[in-house]
């Protein structure tokens, strides 16, 4: 197991810290819709604050590329930020800042404009590398989401500073390690979401590590067309079977058995109410949008029995009430044996992490990840380039 550079805050006094966060936060209309990713740095920032430290803040903001710029300044949620982190911040383009200016200022909290704004970050330029190093005495990665990119403000600096990782990367990796190489079995494994495409390589590189793989959402239809299952109209991504062929042998090598739903939730589309159906019950003009009742009363007799669960992706759409029963159960069987069981509960992912928060289930898991990419190439086994710089 790797180990990290950490930084003793409490020795840590007059410095200038680049702290790298994850403020990718959802905006709409130029409000933040979610300041979750916020509030979780307030006490590390203040903490180094009461030190007399002064802390840079360098994070992205959505795919400034692809949406050209539009909407994506941090600019125009400095104020929210403020109200989040309870201090007032000095607004800063990287192009404009320098340590000196830093040191005389009043201000203790600096907050530079969106990093993917300038064309150095994503490609990791030296002299940009060089550039951040430039303004802050040490560097602390508190962004374990953006870790598996080789960008600048996540690799290229390390390079010319001292650099650490954060509390909040250690956090996650040493919940991660619960799932990998502390495992307490028996062991289930949730994956859901709709592409089996981005998490092939999760799924089998996890089948030696689980008792029971459990699939839901529309990657189940995978599954079923496998099977020879009408699946009606229902969303299935078009992959080589095989795909599906080799995740049932690695299984059966494995021991490790494969869970799929046994009866779903369908409709003519999205705006009607749903109906139960057995699999073979599905008519050519379904769509299945959720999980049914014998499926969740399964998944709860395989969790009751679990010291471990990894959660990744709804079983369904969840985000439409008609059809969030079965995510919703399931989230709220995981916090249940959390607490009573004290299984060992780590969820993960975008769409995971919305879920939970729908059922107000977020203090009842043992840790809840919102990063996607890097939690998922990390599960993978993957060695993410923004934690390779960081090991002693």
């Amino acid at each position: 197991m790797s180990q990290y550079k950490i930084l003793d805050k409490n020795s840590t006094k007059n410095k200038i810290i680049l702290l790298r966060v994850d403020f990718n936060v959802p905006i709409n209309n130029k409000k933040i819709q979610d300041i979750t990713r916020i509030n979780k740095m307030k006490e590390i920032i203040h903490s180094y604050i009461n030190n007399n430290n002064k802390i840079v803040l360098c994070s992205h903001l959505g795919r400034p590329k692809k949406n050209m710029k539009d909407g994506l300044s941090f600019h125009p949620i400095k104020s929210e930020i403020e109200k989040a982190l309870d201090s007032e911040i000095d607004f800063k383009d990287i192009e404009k800042i320098e340590k000196s200016k830093i040191k005389k200022s009043k201000k203790n909290i600096f907050l530079l404009e969106n990093i993917r704004f300038y064309p150095g970050e994503e490609t990791n330029n030296e002299e940009f590398s060089k550039k951040l190093a430039s303004i802050a005495d040490v560097y602390i990665n508190e962004a374990f989401s953006c870790s598996h990119r080789s960008h600048a403000s996540i690799n290229g600096v390390t390079k010319y500073i001292d650099s650490y990782a954060g509390e909040t990367v250690i956090e996650e990796i040493n919940a991660l390690n619960k799932i990998i190489t502390q495992t307490q079995k028996p062991v289930a494994c949730l994956i859901g979401g709709s592409k089996i495409s981005t998490k092939i390589d999760l799924i089998i590189n996890l089948l030696p590590k689980m008792d029971y793989m459990i699939i839901g959402g529309a990657m189940a239809n995978n599954f079923f067309k496998y099977d020879n299952v009408n699946i009606g109209k229902s969303y299935f991504e078009q992959v080589d079977i095989s795909i599906v062929k080799s995740i049932h042998q690695v299984a059966n090598r494995c021991g490790c058995k494969i869970i799929l739903p046994t009866d779903v939730i369908v409709s003519q589309n999205q705006h009607t109410k749903g109906i139960l159906k057995k699999l073979n019950e599905v008519n050519n003009d379904d769509f299945i949008f959720d999980i049914g009742n014998e499926t969740i009363k399964i998944i709860d007799e395989k969790l009751s029995k679990c010291k471990t669960v990894l959660w990744n992706g709804p079983f369904g759409l969840f985000e439409n009430d008609n059809f969030s029963n079965g995510t919703e159960k399931i989230a709220k069987s995981v916090a249940n044996y959390t607490k009573k069981n004290n299984l060992i509960s780590v969820a993960g992912g975008g769409d995971t992490f919305a879920a939970i928060k729908k059922s107000n289930l977020i203090s009842d898991f043992s840790y809840i990840s919102t990063a996607g990419g890097a939690f998922l190439e990390w599960l993978e086994g993957k060695v993410l380039p923004g934690l390779k710089v960081l090991e002693k």
